[in-house]
């Protein structure tokens, strides 16, 4: 018994020593290899960490050694002497990935598209933003290829290369390491849902693809869908025009729109648009030291028609997102931007509506109209006039009228105004969107520190808090003032916004004395929230003005701020005002229900009488209580509820009717077909709008839609 245990033991001993023997002249021949994927998996364990805070998730983890095994297997076709060729070019692609993501998730909190290769033009419009943005972390991956070449030149001069090239079999290591990779990939593959496969495909959330497949499957799915544009309008074609025609024809047999109290209320009136940089709702009323933050924008919700519950619905394309939606009453692509990659498409517009009643219409912004291509889009779009950079007066860009992207939005809004009446004096009807620039990120540029020269140009803010304590010793009561906010980028944004809202106030200073603008309607909305990180908002809430503390969890003050809540968060201010007193008693008051940018097209062409069959969002007025907004991302949200298509969860909400907050409430359960057909009626929203604009199908197929409705209200 003793032998046959010790023959066994022998064996096993022997076993092991081969083991090791192989695991060691693998090692030691496979350097270059294996330090290509130990370096490329540390970046992107990196990149997740700095960014979506998933470093421990093994998913992404083993998803990204998968490919990076399977891109590392092909470098055994190349000659040992070269190989380190193919692997450093890979490196270097590791690294770019990993240092233009880490930037652009602190700026836009979302990943970066090959689609936006297209808008490399945009650098320079907005190095002021990103360098702001800059954190030497972004930059820790330049180590990574650095270490690897330092290896590459040590095993250089030994003999590592040639003592390789005489026992590397290329063809057996390039089948075991890839198989190795694929298996690797299929156990990750293995349990992903219909679900996760629509969000591969469609790229509505990029955050979640990162969080669950990694940041080189996510990028290397990136570049696919970026090429889909192109590919898209090659196939699928006759699908897309089927869905196309079958989902507006239910349209028009179940949205039959009814007048109601406001249809017409503002026909035959000239009417301009004014985008508010990165304006958020919870600024309305909000006061810091007894200052309130937008006092002019307080004065128009009072005076004029405000919605509460606004939502923009933007993707990667931002400010630009919301002038495509505002105008189309269409969600922007799932991959790429549409001002970049279709603003060649035809599209029905409210620029495009108003010009055919006669109106003259035009644009104007304080930056170049290269910015985001509006050289293109905005004729595209039906604006006539450009007012841009150009015909502006800047004396030398000094920092007096110029700050971050372009002239400040008092200068902008001055010399806007002599521009504004030349043209009611030369048209009778006119359209205009004016859109704000000041308020762009990065905030800090409007610090005292960094520019005191123009500080007080800037609507000078304290946001410093005194408060009073008493000595637990002598009873003494002592005065503290505590600079809370200070280098919180929601400090900056609160100074940089309250100038935006003071510029503005001189504008509607100028408007209500001058003699013109009597026959005009103007409409305010903001973009798209300030992207402020949700610890800052974390914080602030959970700030005590009285005592300088700040509340922990388990407090019986503490405000949970959860990202449900900052999603909520994310909705901006709309507001439809005039000076006409007549026609403002008609539009006078605050409605609470839930709306969306592309509510704003049937919305206003309710009021003015014009309206686009394309149009996915509403008529507020009409549809109410049971409108439904969705984002590009695929979540919605209704007066009801919130609804996270990442996470598959939803919050139910309560409308305080008396502030402009919607608070969240996870303890009410929706019947199960509500938030599916809510999420089929997402889906299915988001897939036309897609397919009309990669296809030009209002182009192409609308006179045959338009012939085949008639038809059928015929028949």
């Amino acid at each position: 018994m003793k032998k046959k245990f010790s023959n066994v033991f022998k064996k096993t001993i022997s076993c092991l020593k081969k083991i090791r023997r192989k695991i060691s002249k693998y090692l030691s021949t496979n350097r270059l290899f294996l330090t290509f994927i130990i370096f490329s998996m540390i970046e992107s364990v990196l990149i997740r960490n700095y960014t979506i805070k998933n470093v421990y998730d093994y998913k992404p983890f083993i998803c990204d050694l998968a490919f990076l095994i399977i891109i590392g297997s092909f470098g055994y076709f190349i000659k040992p002497k070269k190989q380190f060729n193919y692997y450093f070019i890979w490196m270097i692609i590791v690294t770019a990935i990993c240092i233009i993501n880490s930037i652009y998730y602190v700026f836009y909190t979302s990943f970066a598209s090959f689609s936006l290769l297209a808008a490399l033009g945009l650098v320079g419009e907005v190095g002021d933003s990103l360098i702001e943005k800059f954190r030497v972390i972004d930059f820790i991956y330049i180590i990574f290829p650095v270490l690897f070449f330092l290896i590459h030149t040590q095993l250089k001069k030994g003999s590592y290369y040639h003592f390789v090239a005489k026992i590397e079999q290329s063809k057996k290591m390039f089948v075991s390491t890839i198989l190795i990779g694929v298996i690797t990939l299929a156990f990750t593959l293995v349990n992903i849902d219909g679900t996760d496969v629509s969000r591969i495909v469609k790229l509505w959330n990029r955050e979640y693809i990162v969080q669950r497949f990694g940041i080189i499957f996510y990028q290397g799915n990136d570049l696919v869908q970026s090429l889909m544009p192109k590919i898209n309008s090659l196939f699928g074609y006759d699908e897309a025009v089927k869905e196309f025609k079958d989902f507006y024809k239910q349209e028009a047999l179940t949205n039959v729109h009814k007048d109601n109290k406001y249809t017409g209320v503002l026909e035959g009136m000239n009417i301009i648009f004014i985008h508010m940089e990165s304006i958020q709702n919870f600024l309305v009323n909000m006061e810091v030291n007894g200052v309130e933050m937008t006092p002019t924008l307080n004065k128009l919700t009072k005076e004029g028609l405000y919605f509460n519950n606004f939502f923009p619905q933007v993707s990667v394309g931002t400010s630009s997102d919301t002038e495509f939606t505002l105008n189309t009453s269409l969600m922007p692509v799932s991959s790429g931007i549409v001002f970049q990659q279709y603003y060649d498409r035809d599209y029905v517009s409210i620029p495009k509506l108003l010009k055919e009643k006669g109106y003259y219409t035009f644009s104007s912004h304080g930056n170049s109209a290269s910015m985001w291509m509006r050289q293109y889009m905005h004729p595209n779009l039906g604006y006539e006039e450009m007012i841009f950079k150009d015909q502006f007066d800047i004396e030398d860009y000094s920092p007096v009228n110029w700050v971050g992207l372009g002239i400040t939005d008092e200068d902008f809004f001055r010399q806007l105004q002599p521009k504004l009446e030349k043209i009611e004096s030369e048209h009778e009807h006119y359209m205009g969107t004016l859109i704000q620039l000041s308020n762009h990120s990065p905030y800090a540029n409007l610090e005292e520190k960094k520019h005191p020269e123009r500080y007080d140009d800037f609507g000078k803010l304290d946001l410093t808090n005194t408060y009073t304590i008493v000595d637990e010793n002598t009873g003494e009561k002592i005065t503290k003032t505590d600079d809370y906010l200070q280098g919180l980028e929601l400090g900056n944004y609160l100074i940089s916004a309250h100038y935006a809202d003071m510029a503005l106030g001189t504008f509607f200073e100028y408007v209500e004395n001058s003699p013109y603008y009597e026959n005009t309607v103007f409409v305010l909305y903001g973009d798209h929230d300030a992207r402020i990180r949700k610890e800052d908002y974390q914080y602030y809430y959970n700030y005590d003005i009285t005592n300088g503390k700040v509340y922990e969890e388990g407090d019986e003050k503490y405000v949970n701020y959860d990202s449900f809540s900052h999603e909520i968060n994310k909705k901006t201010p709309l507001v439809i005002w005039t000076k006409n007193k007549s026609v403002a008693k008609k539009i006078k008051g605050v409605n609470n229900n839930v709306m969306g940018m592309y509510d704003i097209l049937p919305t206003i062409g309710n009021m003015m009488n014009f309206e686009s069959k394309y149009a996915l969002g509403h008529d507020i007025f009409d549809i109410k209580e049971n409108n439904v907004v969705i984002f590009p991302n695929g979540n919605f949200i209704t007066n009801k509820v919130y609804y996270n298509n990442a996470s598959g969860k939803y919050v139910t909400i309560n409308q305080d009717k008396n502030t402009n907050n919607s608070g969240v409430n996870s303890s009410e359960i929706f019947d199960e077909n509500y938030i599916s057909n809510l999420k089929e009626y997402t889906e299915k929203r988001l897939t036309i709008s897609n397919d009309l604009i990669v296809h030009d199908l209002i182009l192409k197929e609308g006179d045959n839609l338009s012939k085949e409705l008639e038809e059928e209200g015929e028949g």
